[in-house]
């Protein structure tokens, strides 16, 4: 069984703490904090470049000799709000002073030194899908940002009872402008934090197919294969989404079996 279902470890502190190596792939990395009000967090960037994006709360960030003083205006996750975020690049460091309780999350892949520090503005708002397939999106730093040198960060709000990342889609092959090979992070978030949602990752040929019960804070690794995920009456679902891969853009194919949903949804 392939080991894609992360779950936090503890309540506090670092609570993920995904290095490319540890899930045996080349290009993403995740880590997430929950700091409370007074608490610190700092790290070097390395060879690695770094999106800081503040899910929840309020902390003052530096990174790179600069201050950027405090940043955030969400206090949780589902007040919608586009968030707080602060690129790095590569062979610096950030660090992060909580000035309430908040959730941070950090966002790497490889960096190339294109790109200065700087805090990510004009992030912009989507809604996608119709019917029972809608979902509402920041596009935090997609390819249409030149904001970093690999990263392409996004979180997707699904109501209730809805679908999302859906139809199945894939993006595990370098074969642009076809489609691009994307490592990819799923966090997810619930509301109320007590619910769960359905994640499935599969391959066409069936040698990765993994359906998985996520709950509030857990991560989903996406090595390759299509990945949708499903919302349960009653519960609202949040994912912030990182991929990286060779080329900084996103090309993607839908499962021929479902491409159906996607055409007729476009008509």
């Amino acid at each position: 069984m392939a080991d894609l279902l992360v779950k936090p470890n503890g309540t506090s502190g670092k609570v993920h703490d995904i290095t490319a190596e540890r899930a045996n792939w080349g290009y993403v990395g995740f880590g997430l904090y929950h700091l409370s009000a007074g608490d610190s967090a700092a790290e070097p960037t390395g060879d690695r470049e770094v999106i800081l994006v503040l899910v929840e709360g309020k902390a003052e960030i530096s990174a790179a000799e600069q201050s950027f003083g405090e940043l955030g205006d969400r206090m949780s996750v589902f007040e919608r709000k586009k968030p707080a975020c602060v690129y790095i690049p590569n062979d610096s460091s950030w660090s992060a002073k909580a000035t309430t309780d908040c959730v941070l999350a950090v966002c790497t892949a490889p960096g190339k030194g294109g790109h200065t520090a700087k805090v990510i503005a004009d992030i912009g708002f989507e809604e996608r899908g119709k019917g029972a397939n809608t979902r509402y999106i920041h596009p935090i730093a997609m390819e249409d940002k030149d904001v970093a040198d690999s990263l392409l960060v996004t979180e997707v709000f699904t109501p209730a009872g809805n679908w999302s990342s859906y139809p199945p889609h894939r993006h595990d092959e370098d074969n642009y402008p076809h489609m691009t090979y994307l490592e990819e992070t799923y966090y997810h978030r619930l509301n109320p934090k007590q619910g769960f949602g359905f994640q499935r990752v599969f391959t066409d040929d069936g040698e990765l197919d993994e359906t998985m019960a996520v709950s509030d804070g857990d991560v989903v690794l996406v090595p390759k294969g299509h990945h949708p995920c499903g919302a349960p009456h009653g519960y609202e679902m949040y994912y912030l989404n990182v991929m990286a891969g060779p080329l900084r853009k996103w090309r993607f194919q839908n499962h021929p079996d479902h491409d159906w949903i996607a055409k007729r949804d476009a008509g």
